[in-house]
């Protein structure tokens, strides 16, 4: 998608990830204070930008920027969603530490593939005629 559109894309994380060597694809590393890797995405990120993340309390940093946020199964985030996901994760928290649930979330399949690309299409082309 990012040739498709020449589109930038940055990786951030706290340390080094194996990422296609692309002029397009820039890895940043930040170091290793608790949430550094978001608050460097928060900062950075603007009402033309796209997040892509399966962290629900970061994907709600990037809304209130103006941010478009997708998970990485295709899911949109989105100012009418994001407060029934946080409740949800802070459900799933509590369970988890009572023992009631354990386990983390499903593998991704084809189709969650296939909703991200077409989810991800749909924003590029959204922001590119801007609404």
């Amino acid at each position: 998608m990012a040739r498709r559109y020449g589109l930038k894309v940055y990786v951030v994380s706290n340390s080094r990830m194996n990422v296609p060597l692309d002029e397009l694809i820039e890895q940043v590393v930040v170091g290793g204070r608790f949430d550094e890797a978001d608050d460097w995405i928060v900062e950075h990120i603007g009402d033309r930008d796209i997040a892509v993340t399966a962290d629900i309390p970061l994907a709600g940093r990037c809304l209130e920027k103006g941010a478009r946020v997708i998970g990485t199964k295709g899911h949109p985030f989105t100012e009418e969603s994001i407060g029934d996901a946080l409740a949800t994760r802070q459900l799933m928290d509590q369970l988890r530490q009572a023992g009631a649930v354990t386990g983390g979330p499903a593998p991704k399949t084809k189709e969650d593939r296939s909703r991200f690309l077409a989810s991800l299409d749909t924003v590029i082309q959204a922001i590119r005629r801007g609404r």
